[in-house]
């Protein structure tokens, strides 16, 4: 059975990509949590199937004995052949001066460090290749000044993380690309303080709406896909053209 672990995964864009990539026999997926057990519980039994099984584990990726835990489950499913790094933290807005070191940490903890944590483990699996989908964001270009640049600048690092271990990891047939999504209508946006920031800036994109979870969803199917086996160490925007 193949293997493909989600962090992240059971809200939001996570539960999206769960969604796209769920059926498909022969492939078993892990979706990693922080908390909401019963969201969990409830993705597991819309999604599960006995060709294509869904489990969930309760993992903080800035815990390294819990992301060891997560990877070790991942083996008693079968061959990890994916990775899907979405698990993320934003906190409420605030100007730069605002950001205490503790903040920093935080952030940096689950989307720089977690993010990390999860590559290594995942490389070590990844013997007959494989491929890691890292979850940026367009504040790593935009910088978010005024909002949340600790995250944005978070996202930067996960930008030059998927570069660097995508040239490094490509002679081993292991992938790693990113997506780099802009607006997009989740709940995260309640946790900087601003629940309806995607209705109020949706319009106002080129496109002119809020992406959906569903639409990173799909780009991240495409790129775990063989359809998308000559793309690596790069990240795509999906954002409206913002």
């Amino acid at each position: 059975m193949r293997v493909c672990v989600i962090t992240g995964g059971t809200r939001g864009i996570g539960a999206a990509v769960a969604r796209e990539l769920a059926g498909t026999p022969g492939r078993a997926l892990l979706l990693a949590y922080r908390a909401d057990h019963e969201r969990a519980r409830a993705l597991a039994a819309e999604l599960d199937t006995e060709a294509s099984p869904v489990r969930t584990l309760a993992c903080d990726v800035a815990d390294p004995d819990q992301v060891a835990a997560l990877f070790a489950a991942a083996d008693r499913l079968g061959e990890l052949t994916g990775l899907v790094n979405n698990a993320a933290v934003l906190e409420r807005q605030c100007g730069f001066g605002e950001i205490t070191p503790d903040r920093w940490a935080r952030i940096l903890g689950v989307n720089v460090i977690g993010l990390a944590t999860c590559c290594a483990h995942a490389l070590e699996r990844m013997r007959s290749g494989g491929v890691i989908v890292n979850l940026s964001s367009r504040a790593a270009v935009l910088g978010a000044p005024g909002e949340y640049v600790d995250y944005a600048a978070s996202k930067a690092a996960v930008d030059t993380i998927t570069r660097g271990l995508g040239l490094e990891a490509a002679p081993r047939g292991i992938r790693v690309v990113g997506v780099r999504p802009g607006v997009i209508d989740t709940e995260m946006h309640a946790s900087g303080g601003d629940p309806d920031r995607a209705r109020r800036i949706g319009p106002t994109l080129p496109l002119g709406r809020a992406g959906t979870p569903e639409d990173i969803a799909r780009a991240v199917g495409w790129l775990l896909s063989p359809a998308a086996d000559y793309i690596t160490a790069t990240t795509i925007d999906v954002s409206g053209g913002r």
